[in-house]
């Protein structure tokens, strides 16, 4: 019942009801596992939930070793990275389930935090439930500690978003020697502004620059980095946010000049103004006078040395670790591997439907969670053999193509009166036979049918 549920939300993501009452009857999975199609019912589905959750750590043991022997997977560089999925409905009595900052975009809903340790290929080690509430900074201790009690300690790297980094957190990783290679906040960049004004950068490859800048005591190192790419992207969104700035500041001293507002209504006004571009607010200088009537004049400018600033640091950010017998371009390219953990999150998200979560319970929420865990792995996998068949590593097509092969029951009626009924199955076309070659999967002609 288990690998029902798995293999159903890898094929076709929804309900246990929905699979219970359509998907399982219309696929071959009766036949592949032996199960008739009258024993799956929702009820039985929702207690395989219960009976696989307590299973949870063993079943990650077992795929990190299955998955390493397979792939000849390297754990050495861990990535690490933290998502929310919003419920459905109240899940009043769920203690997890809390309103916090919603990366779907839904803060009316409650929420669940999903922290998620990657490979440096992108294949899942483990992941743990937080509050929906719960700032990102104040996991990293959990999820490290329980790894390590998991796995041991060895030789790890940890690679971490700018959001996961807190001066507490660092000390945390350097107490017991860890090594990390980290994202910095924005205002990293003012601290290193004389290096950034340097002409001694390194170019690692076309349209990205490092420069390497030690830290004072030399157990850590700075790594600038300035992006062609980042720098015409954050140039444009500036000049953008800048247009709009101005555009509103010119209605409002219009509007001043008009008719008669009070100051701080004004203000108010102002303040919206630059709270909705924010990223361009340092760029001006607002000035709102009380006349001799007490009533508001506007004036504004130009601030000529964020301006300055901005041309400076524009596509550029700043990479924090201790790992100082790597060369800059490793260092950057480790850092870069944390795209594997976004695009875990993304695949979970819309293949394989992770969100929104209707169970309400407590126990069942993290038995779907781990579900899609799991069906997450069998994705990967896949995505590792098309690698090695050089079809890429986006199964999502292969799973398109082989989806039009088909079962057909033919049934004979005889004069004897007993029906012969033999499942076959559908010849592959031209193009799915060198996919299923490629992968060295091979179509039998029939079935076994399973009993009624």
């Amino acid at each position: 019942m288990a690998q029902i549920l798995i293999l159903a939300r890898l094929c076709d993501p929804a309900s246990e009801l929905h699979i219970a009452e359509r998907f399982y009857e219309a696929s071959a999975l009766s036949d592949l596992l032996g199960v008739p199609a009258n024993k799956v019912n929702a009820d039985r589905l929702y207690r395989s939930l219960d009976q696989l959750l307590p299973h949870k750590e063993e079943l990650e043991t077992h795929l990190k070793n299955r998955l390493g022997e397979l792939f000849d997977l390297d754990y050495d560089l861990l990535l690490y990275d933290v998502t929310s999925t919003y419920f459905e409905g109240e899940a009043k009595g769920n203690e997890l389930a809390q309103r916090g900052y919603s990366r779907d975009h839904r803060p009316d809903c409650k929420q669940v935090n999903i922290a998620l340790v990657v490979s440096r290929e992108g294949m899942p080690l483990g992941y743990q439930l937080f509050a929906g509430n719960r700032n990102d900074v104040t996991t990293l201790e959990e999820i490290v500690e329980r790894i390590e009690r998991l796995y041991g300690r060895a030789n790890r790297i940890w690679v971490l978003d700018r959001g996961m980094v807190s001066e507490e957190n660092l000390r945390f990783l350097k107490e017991a020697k860890r090594r990390y290679i980290v994202g910095t906040p924005k205002g990293m960049l003012k601290r290193l502004e004389p290096e950034l004004r340097s002409k001694d950068w390194k170019q690692v490859r076309e349209g990205l620059e490092v420069r390497l800048c030690p830290a004072p005591g030399g157990e850590e190192i700075f790594l600038l980095c300035r992006s062609a790419q980042r720098k015409e992207k954050e140039q444009a969104m500036h000049e953008r946010f800048e247009k709009r700035i101005e555009e509103g500041l010119d209605k409002i001293v219009a509007s001043c000049r008009k008719r008669k507002q009070l100051p701080a209504a004004v203000g108010q006004r102002v303040g919206r103004l630059l709270g909705k571009n924010s990223r361009a607010a340092g760029a001006f200088e607002v000035k709102i006078d009380a006349d001799a009537d007490g009533f508001a004049k506007c004036s504004w400018k130009k601030m000529d040395r964020w301006r300055e600033w901005a041309r400076l640091s524009e596509g550029c950010y700043v990479l924090r670790s201790n790992v100082t017998d790597w060369s800059p371009e490793e260092l950057w390219r480790a850092y870069m591997q944390l795209t594997e953990a976004e695009a875990a999150f993304r695949i979970q998200k819309t293949d394989l439907q992770l969100r929104p979560i209707w169970h309400q319970k407590k126990e069942r929420v993290q038995a779907h969670i781990l579900v899609c865990f799991l069906a997450f792995v069998l994705w990967k996998t896949l995505a590792q053999l098309c690698q090695r068949a050089e079809l890429g590593h986006e199964p999502r097509k292969v799973f398109e193509e082989l989806a039009d092969i088909t079962l057909v029951d033919v049934v004979l009626p005889t004069r004897s009166g007993v029906t012969i009924r033999k499942r076959c199955i559908s010849r592959a076309t031209e193009h799915q036979a060198i996919l299923l070659h490629h992968l060295n999967l091979h179509l039998p002609n029939s079935l076994e049918m399973a009993p009624m």
